[in-house]
């Protein structure tokens, strides 16, 4: 079917051709090329209001296929229309090699379209079983972190592999590169000074999606930083801090430096609520009074432990261990349980906050002729 229609636009190009053969080479030229890229148009438009009334409604993953594949389709329609239409215009060999140049150009963008195009919707395929905004997400960003960072580091290869075949169709760029491969002992070494900090940035993010230290939405801490990996593009990492600022880390210093990954194993942590009480304060009660906060709250958590984890001259510490199914139910939970710990103190043992004991003397009185006397 489509060499019919090939051949058929073809030959009415060519009835075309000839008809205009009063006019200027160029003239002719151009009206057949536009004839040809309206015609290649409107098959695109026609197929494609086709196929969306057909997918309405059903698969919603071709339809996203459709919308995503839809430009490279048409950019290749139009490659296609233009090689049809030359061989019917009356151009001189000069200007048939410029337009085979452009064919070329055209063709090598196309390629590198294609590869990027299918890629990413490989990529969004091979994510729809996943779903992050779930309480137990872990597997699910392993997979999302190690396709998005594999993803770029691919798109920047095709780009730099479509640019170089692209120039090195030009014939001076061609000599240019075989005479900087001859003399490239000097260049190379510059170059990769040069390049030093963007390339390890690169292979960093490779290692990164490989190795997986870090996944969106992994709560790090980082240069006494505490916040969630939001974006790890080609060559730095967005942290969101918990007051909504944004810090900025390049990819390689998680390869080079330490940090705190706390859902490194598991989306839920544990959380501590430290309290500094007084020695009568009761630590069983306490404990109890812990659990069933917990179990009363809102938030799906548990105890862990309440243990006395330290003491000094003035108070001991309490410490309350909990867990949340996530980072952010966790702080949440510390920080209700925190506040409901400490009203219950102040209403039924408020002798058990801390304090600083002082023992007062009194002075000893003296009489006008006598000895000192001793405070009664």
């Amino acid at each position: 079917m489509w060499q019919d229609i090939a051949h058929n636009l073809q030959s009415k190009l060519a009835d075309l051709s000839h008809a205009l053969s009063f006019a200027p080479a160029w003239a002719v030229t151009f009206v057949i090329v536009v004839v040809a890229f309206i015609v290649a148009w409107v098959i695109h438009a026609v197929v494609l209001i086709t196929l969306r009334r057909l997918l309405r409604n059903r698969r919603p993953y071709l339809r996203t296929i459709l919308e995503a594949t839809k430009d490279p389709i048409r950019f290749a329609l139009l490659i296609i229309a233009m090689v049809i239409a030359l061989p019917t215009a009356p151009v001189e060999a000069d200007t048939e090699s410029i337009f085979a140049k452009i064919l070329t150009l055209a063709t090598i963008c196309l390629a590198g379209w294609i590869a990027l195009t299918v890629l990413k919707i490989g990529a969004s395929l091979y994510l729809l079983r996943f779903r992050i905004d779930v309480d137990d997400n872990l597997l699910a960003r392993k997979h999302i972190t190690q396709v998005r960072v594999l993803v770029r580091a691919f798109d920047t290869v095709i780009l730099l592999l479509t640019l170089g075949f692209a120039l090195m169709t030009f014939d001076s760029v061609r000599q240019f590169g075989v005479s900087l491969f001859a003399s490239a002992g000097v260049a190379g070494v510059v170059f990769g000074l040069a390049a030093q900090p963007v390339l390890s940035n690169l292979i960093a993010g490779v290692q990164l999606a490989v190795t997986q230290p870090i996944r969106l939405e992994d709560a790090v801490t980082v240069q006494n930083e505490y916040g969630w990996i939001e974006e790890i593009n080609a060559t730095y990492v967005v942290i969101r801090l918990w007051d909504l600022r944004r810090l900025i880390v390049p990819l390689n210093y998680f390869i080079q430096q330490p940090f705190y990954n706390w859902t490194r194993q598991a989306a839920a942590n544990i959380g501590s609520v430290l309290l500094y009480l007084d020695y009568t304060a009761p630590v069983d009660s306490i404990r109890e009074k812990a659990a069933d906060f917990v179990t009363q709250s809102k938030i799906d958590g548990k105890i862990v432990n309440v243990q006395v984890t330290n003491t000094n001259a003035q108070a001991m510490e309490v410490r309350v261990l909990v867990t949340a199914t996530n980072t952010g139910s966790t702080a949440d939970l510390c920080a209700e349980l925190r506040e409901k710990l400490i009203g219950f103190l102040q209403r039924e043992h408020p002798d058990s906050l801390p304090r600083r004991r002082n023992e007062v003397f009194e002075a000893p009185s003296r009489k006008p002729d006598g000895p000192p006397r001793a405070a009664s």
